[in-house]
């Protein structure tokens, strides 16, 4: 079953500010909240306003779900990172519901049902912004990137624990970094989740860190890697490298490198889609009586026939000369524009021939 669009699931529409969608989702979340509504649908119609909400006050996933709707939040989050850094303590405070801090949260909206928060976590996500030239978009390259990001220390293989020891049980919370306690609201029993001050949420803690990456299990580094761009790409196209990104926690996956890609401005052509655009000027007898001009292609230049009587704003194809297409076969074409030039400074044989030219033709000058 597809998801409902967040914005109408919230009642708002796409330029709502950010305090519009805040007190819609207030309206709604004092109507459906669990501890209020016991109706068999009130839990899912929760959920659903809550990841809108999740979504839509957070600028970043905004944006990603403005450009490419679900799939772009999907793709880019897990379930745990849509609700992860959204204040919903000041709200639930505010309508008077019990509130445990994000793994409460999570409790309600999945019914207790996500994996341990604690255990192993999968790596953020990179991006990395490419700039290329028109050239290297319509060829497709293979470069190489430098890329900052987390990697798993090699000398405790991860652990964070000196090499000859290991990472021990935290007796406070039993190894599961969290501490629930059961509190009464107006509503009933509500149960808190708190991270356990001891072992900082970890389950574990080290007597003895490793000296490399000083007990987190990661180190910074900066790793090269190849990228190989298609053919046909644009400004604003992603490429993703799995596994890439940020190193996991507790031995979870990495995340993702997303290469942004960003075509320079050209110097001669402008973009249409896989088009190119390139304007020429030719004179103004060469427009009356036709002749042939050298234009700039992609990959050479290309002898163009004008024919006699052009006008300015004639636009002539030479075809295949665009880009290739990114899915698919062919290319686009190349478009060249022709503005005839007027001359602005006439010797004075050359007015007296276009006086000439004006009699003949019966055309009143000054």
């Amino acid at each position: 079953m597809s998801k409902r669009d967040y914005y109408d699931a919230l009642g708002v529409s796409k330029d709502s500010s950010s305090g519009d969608i805040k007190r819609a989702y207030r309206k709604l979340a004092l109507q459906y909240h669990p501890d209020r509504n016991k109706s068999p649908d009130a839990a899912e119609k929760f959920k659903e306003i809550s990841e809108a909400y999740a979504v839509l006050s957070d600028d970043e996933k905004r944006s990603q779900y403005d450009r490419f709707g679900h799939a772009g939040i999907d793709q880019r989050y897990t379930s745990e990172d849509i609700f992860r850094g959204v204040d919903f303590e000041d709200i639930f405070r505010d309508l008077g519901f019990g509130f445990g801090g994000f793994d409460n949260i999570f409790d309600i909206f999945f019914g207790g049902r996500r994996r341990p928060r604690y255990g192993p976590q999968r790596g953020s996500d990179l991006q990395y912004n490419l700039s290329i030239s028109l050239e290297e978009a319509a060829s497709g390259i293979e470069t190489e990137v430098d890329v900052p990001r987390s990697e798993k220390c090699e000398v405790c293989k991860g652990s964070g624990a000196a090499p000859g020891t290991s990472p021990k049980n935290c007796p406070q919370c039993g190894g599961s970094g969290q501490i629930r306690r059961t509190q009464a609201s107006p509503f009933g029993q509500f149960v808190t989740i708190q991270t356990c001050n001891r072992c900082g949420g970890r389950g574990t803690f080290i007597d003895t860190p490793c000296r490399e990456c000083r007990g987190t299990g990661v180190v910074r580094r900066e790793r090269r890697m190849k990228v190989k761009v298609p053919a046909g790409v644009d400004t604003g196209h992603q490429l993703r490298l799995r596994g890439e990104g940020e190193s996991g926690a507790r031995g979870g996956p990495p995340g993702d490198l997303f290469i942004q890609i960003d075509v320079k401005p050209h110097r001669y052509f402008e973009r249409v889609g896989d088009d190119i655009l390139y304007r020429a000027e030719v004179g103004l007898a060469q427009a009356a009586l036709g002749t042939k001009i050298m234009v700039p292609s992609l990959e050479s230049r290309i002898e163009l026939t004008i024919p006699n009587g052009t006008q300015t704003g004639t636009v002539f194809k030479l075809r295949g000369k665009g880009v290739p297409h990114l899915r698919g076969f062919g290319r686009g074409d190349e478009l060249v524009e022709v503005t005839v030039r007027t001359p602005t400074k006439l010797s004075r044989r050359q007015k007296q021939l276009l006086e000439e030219f004006a009699r003949e033709s019966e055309e009143a000058v000054d």
